[in-house]
Formats: structure tokens, sequence, C-alpha cells
């Protein structure tokens, strides 16, 4: 799932690029002889990657100057570097499902909207790659600064719950995850059969106490135990197949490191402090997100580009 302004973002450029087929001249490709417009941290940028964000800024209605549209690149390729760095990158079939709803949603095939994206200079790999960015960066974020607003002091506490007349009540999740390896070099030779394993092994499922056991009875199995995490602080993409888990396990997911389920090893309602502190976080991201602002990515980024080794040339 996207972040709610991320969502809005991409949502009005696939909007105005589906109207642009008719009511723009299509936008020319840049020219095959790329020339390097800057280096990030060792990372080129083409004019190429530039003339193809120029053109998806004026598909959003937005400044796309060439000056406007590299330091739009300076700052994806920072980001992306970051998520790199820390792991934390959303899977390309996250991606592609997320390129297949926007298709769907202006009722488009995904060869549809391809077609509509290089008539427009865009283009389906780099419109996928701004998806991959937007679906991670506010992760990485949260993961950073403990949401909107950071960590509350007890006096912010307090006064929320004084606020709110009572402690919210979420939900809590003790979880492990089942991660059947698919190595890159056997992706497309093996991940179906991976797929199959992993959504049979769900029913024979044993418990959380007998998991690792029940791991090394299968190939390149492994187990991870999250501990505790409360329903707020869920990831978009794990969200929905908790809330629907059958049977203690959810369904599976294929991921960058192969496929994937959770174990739900127990769940209960709490309502400690806590509990209180991110539930309140959760709802000032939220208000945040829905004023299209989250001072923390600023923030961020600030601090990327100041250790940042830039070189435009």
């Amino acid at each position: 799932m996207f972040a709610m302004t991320a969502t809005r973002r991409l949502a009005l450029a696939v909007a105005v690029l589906a109207a642009s087929v008719v009511v723009q001249p299509v936008v020319q490709q840049a020219q095959a002889a790329s020339e390097i417009a800057a280096v990030v941290n060792r990372t080129p940028i083409t004019s190429t990657d530039v003339a193809r964000r120029a053109a998806f800024l004026r598909l959003q209605r937005q400044k796309s100057d060439t000056k406007t549209a590299r330091e739009a690149m300076v700052d994806e390729i920072l980001k992306r570097q970051e998520i790199a760095r820390v792991k934390m990158s959303v899977s390309t079939e996250d991606v592609d499902q997320a390129f297949q709803r926007f298709s769907a949603s202006n009722k488009m095939t995904p060869q549809q909207m391809g077609q509509v994206l290089d008539r427009a200079g865009v283009g389906v790999e780099h419109f996928k790659n701004y998806i991959a960015v937007q679906m991670s960066w506010p992760r990485l974020v949260n993961a950073r600064y403990g949401g909107a607003r950071g960590r509350m002091s007890s006096q912010e506490l307090v006064t929320r719950m004084m606020e709110n007349k009572e402690k919210p009540v979420t939900t809590e999740y003790f979880l492990q995850q089942i991660i059947f390896v698919v190595p890159a070099a056997k992706r497309n030779a093996i991940l179906g059969k991976r797929q199959q394993e992993a959504n049979a092994s769900r029913s024979k499922f044993p418990g959380c106490d007998q998991s690792k056991q029940f791991a090394a009875t299968m190939l390149d199995v492994s187990v991870r135990n999250l501990g505790r995490v409360l329903a707020p602080e869920l990831p978009d993409e794990w969200k929905p197949l908790i809330e629907k888990a059958s049977g203690g396990t959810t369904a599976t997911r294929v991921t960058d490191r192969g496929v994937e389920f959770l174990a739900i090893c127990n769940q209960r309602q709490v309502s400690d402090d806590f509990a209180a502190e991110v539930v309140f976080r959760a709802e000032d991201l939220t208000k945040a997100q829905k004023e299209g602002a989250n001072p923390n990515e600023k923030k961020y980024l600030d601090e990327l580009r100041g250790k940042a080794q830039i070189d435009y040339r």
C-alpha cells in the first residue's frame, strides 16, 4: 500500500497523464547518446533520467525545467541509496501490483498504461522506480523518527490521554516471519515451486514454539522472531494479510528474499502507556500525511544531502 500523500501525488500524475495523450503532443524521447548530468555518491544521473523526470513533472503540473528535474533526481537517488543501505525497500512484486492497480483505476491495462507513459516521455521503468521510492521512503522516515512527531514526553502523553478521556485500545501481536529463501540467481527457475511449498506448509505449521524445528525439516527456510508489534506499527504490505489471517498464519507474499508468511504467535487487546503513545503517533502521522507534510522527511533528506558527494556536470 502507498502512504497517503504518495497515493494522492501518483493518482494526480496518472489522471493528468491519462488525459495528456488526448490533449498534449507526444513528448519526444531523449537522445540515445545520453550524457552524465550529475553523480551522487558515485551513482550517475544521465541526461535521459533528467528528461524523463522533467516529462513526469510536466504531467503533474509542476515546475519542470532541467535544473528542477535534475534536483528531483538527486533527491530520488539519495533516497534510493538510503533505502538500500537500511534494507527497507518494498519488493518488485509490490511495485508491479501498485502499477497494475493504478492502471486499473484509470481503466487501462498495464500494457496500455505503459504506452501512455512511453508517449509522454516518462517510460514504465522510470515510473516504477518513482513508485518504489514513494512506497519505501515513508517507512524509513517513520522508523528513523518514530512517526510524524517522534517520541512523546511523559507530559505530552498525559495531556493527550486527558484530551481523549480514556486510554486508546489497540491490538498487540507477537509475530514470527517464515521465509522460503529464493536466491536471486535462481529466482525465475524456482519461485513458483517455492511459493507452492510455502502455501502447503501453512496448514502444517505447528506453532511458534516449534517453528524452528519445523523449518529445519525443509530446505532453505528461515525463521525470524519479530517480537511485539502493535497494530499501528504493522507495515502496510503486511497489515491486510494479518487482519485476514486464519489458522495462525497469513497468506504468503513474494518478496526480494523469496516467499514469506507471518505466524501470529499471540494477539490481544492492550491499553498500556506504550500502546497509547503508538496510537497517538499514528494519528499524528495520518494527520500530517493528509496535510501533505511530514517535517521529518525534509530533515532526513537534508541530512543525506549534507553528507553526500554530489558532482554536477
